[in-house]
This record gives structure tokens, C-alpha cells and sequence, in this order.
């Protein structure tokens, strides 16, 4: 049964006390009228007595259902800011698809022929980059990105292998979509500032380069699993000491 079921059940049950209490109240004034205009006997007396402890004993339960529903409603509270604080725990490590608005930038290689004495390299996206242009995003406040689909988390790697680059282990070939989630006109200027690593990157190396804001981005969740392989949370007491 879950807690609301649970809460239900134990309102109802306080609903029901209250009538029982409610009724042996009314017996119990009933009795002490029959017992003040009748002559005193000892069945009456029993029955009064009997009368009083069954409704002090529902008035105690009723005391206890309501303590203990009040724990529930406490329990309810800390689980729903616990479940709370988890969301927000896997959406900032990325194990979470989230849509918000944000920017999608576009970078590809530069699609001019070369030059006589020009390096080939230059014309092309490398890893580092991607890593600048990522790196330029948190600092804008991105509060979720992803190349190519491949959601960036806290433990991605950006690294070149051959003429692709990784992205969380798997290969991403321009032209790279970079989404990025967070306040449009703050990442847009951050990144288009002049002397940025966009302007860099298109009018030092002739990369081609879009961004567009946008009110709505979904941005997959990261598809593999984060693990701690070497490292444990320091507990309390071991950070008393």
C-alpha cells in the first residue's frame, strides 16, 4: 500500500474513532442520567465504568492514529524533497533527457579549396575546439549541452582519434550540432562575443559557423553508464576527524 493509500485509510479510521468516541459520550451521559434518577446499583456503576474506560481508550487511539499520520505526512515531505533532489542530481550529470531553451551551434570545416603554402589542419575541426566552445558554454551558464546527440557530463572525454573525434567513447564527424540549454541571450552573447572562440574559430581558420536560438531544445540523456571506480563519499565522521 502506498502512503496515500496508507493516509487514507488512517483518516478513516480517525473518522470512524471519532464516531465510536461521539456515541460512547452519549452513553455515558445516558448512564449518569439513568444513574442519578435511579437508585444506585452495582450494574449501573459497572456499566459507567465500563462505559468511561472504552471512551478514554478510543480517545487514546485517536491521539495515537494522529501521531502516527502526522509521521507519515513528515515521511511524505523529506521523500518528496529527497526525490526532488535526485532529479536534479541525474539532470546535472547528464543521465536525464531535458528541453529548455538555448542556442544550437553549427561548426564545420572549412569548405574552401586550399591554398598554396596552407596547412590543411587549419581548415578543419579539432577536438580542442569542440572543448573551447563547451568550456565556453558552462561558463555562459549552459545548464545542459551535447555534440552530435552525445550528452557532455562531468566525466566526458573530447579527444581526437584520427580524422574523427570521440565523444564519450563513440566517433562524431562534422558537421558537429553543439545543443545547448540555458538562457538564450546569455549564451548567445557569450559565445558571439568578438575575439570569442566562435569568431576565432570562423574568421582566423575559415570554419563555418550557425547558431540560432531557440525556445525549445530536447537533449538526449547520456546512453552510457557514469561509475565510481576509486572514489567513496567521506562520511561525517570521517570528516570530524
Amino acid at each position: 500500500m502506498d502512503n496515500k493509500g496508507v493516509k487514507i485509510s488512517f483518516m478513516l479510521a480517525c473518522l470512524v474513532l471519532g464516531i465510536l468516541i461521539a456515541m460512547q459520550f452519549r452513553a455515558t451521559a445516558s448512564y449518569e442520567e439513568e444513574y442519578r434518577s435511579e437508585p444506585r446499583t452495582e450494574e449501573l456503576v459497572t456499566q459507567l465504568a465500563t462505559a468511561l474506560a472504552e471512551r478514554d481508550a478510543l480517545a487514546q487511539e485517536v491521539v495515537r492514529l494522529r501521531e502516527k499520520l502526522t509521521t507519515f505526512e513528515t515521511n511524505d515531505e523529506a521523500m518528496g524533497q529527497l526525490q526532488s533532489e535526485l532529479i536534479t542530481a541525474n539532470m546535472l550529470n547528464g543521465l536525464l533527457p531535458v528541453q529548455g531553451p538555448g542556442i544550437i551551434i553549427t561548426v564545420n570545416d572549412n569548405p574552401n579549396a586550399l591554398h598554396s603554402g596552407e596547412n590543411p589542419n587549419d581548415g578543419l575541426v579539432h577536438d580542442y575546439d569542440l572543448v573551447e566552445v563547451v568550456n565556453e558554454l558552462k561558463a555562459s551558464g549552459a545548464e545542459a549541452i551535447s555534440i552530435n546527440d552525445e550528452r557532455i557530463t562531468p566525466l566526458t572525454e573530447i579527444r581526437c582519434a584520427g580524422p574523427t573525434i570521440l565523444v564519450n567513447w563513440y566517433k562524431v564527424v562534422p558537421p558537429f550540432k553543439i545543443r545547448a540549454i540555458g538562457d538564450p541571450e546569455i549564451l548567445n552573447s557569450g559565445l558571439g562575443m568578438r575575439g570569442g572562440v566562435l569568431y576565432k574559430l570562423q574568421n582566423s581558420y575559415g570554419l563555418e559557423i550557425q547558431m540560432e536560438m531557440q525556445e525549445n531544445i530536447e537533449i538526449m540523456a547520456y546512453s552510457g553508464t557514469l561509475k565510481m571506480e576509486y572514489s567513496s563519499p567521506i562520511t561525517t565522521q570521517e570528516t570530524a576527524e
